[in-house]
């Protein structure tokens, strides 16, 4: 692809997670040829910012108000195997998949398990009644800032409900988990302890 610009513009069609090592080589190339082209700029912020949310890298610090005020550190829950569920209060596909992350949570709080919520809401008390009407009893945070949350940031969340599972270090070890394969990989993960 060389170092035109239309490179960039071809990168929309390659999926991120496969294909990093192109992404990878297509910024080192415009990074050299176009240094200062804010475009170019923005693709290997955004390309460095993506590297650190692969499984194998450290999670990404998120630290936000709880429903009761005080803010909530993610590495506060170091220690134990942590899925990072972002959601919100008017996300069909999140409501839908909240039974099955309740179930899930109830079969393995006790072993080690933990979830840490980061809500993409807006409307505290939409997001407060959700917490509720759902029975997510686990932790909860949210900036209340919609898609412009510091958490959806820091993990490039574009689409939502999104799951980052991590290990008790706090390394990403799992990305995606829903449903019946979230509860596959906790039994498998947590049966092999």
């Amino acid at each position: 692809m060389g170092s035109h610009l239309v490179a960039l513009w071809a990168t929309n069609f390659l999926p991120a997670e496969k294909e990093m090592a192109s992404l990878l080589e297509i910024a080192d190339r415009l990074g050299k040829a176009r240094p200062t082209h804010p475009q170019v700029q923005q693709f290997v912020h955004n390309l460095e910012r993506l590297q650190g949310v692969n499984e194998g890298a450290m999670a990404p610090e998120i630290n936000l108000a709880t429903p009761e005020g005080p803010n909530l550190a993610l590495s506060s829950l170091r220690g134990k195997y942590v899925l990072i569920d972002f959601w919100a209060s008017w996300c069909g596909p999140c409501r839908r998949e909240n039974p099955n992350v309740v179930k899930t949570y109830a079969n393995y709080k006790d072993k080690g398990f933990e979830i840490y919520g980061v809500s993409l809401d807006q409307n505290r008390e939409a997001w407060l009644k959700a917490i509720e009407t759902d029975k997510l009893v686990w932790k909860h945070v949210s900036d209340l800032q919609y898609w412009s949350s510091a958490g959806a940031q820091a993990y490039q969340v574009n689409s939502i409900p999104q799951t980052f599972l991590l290990d008790p270090a706090g390394r990403i070890i799992a990305k995606g988990l829903r449903g019946a394969a979230l509860d596959q990989y906790l039994a498998q993960l947590f049966e092999t302890k």
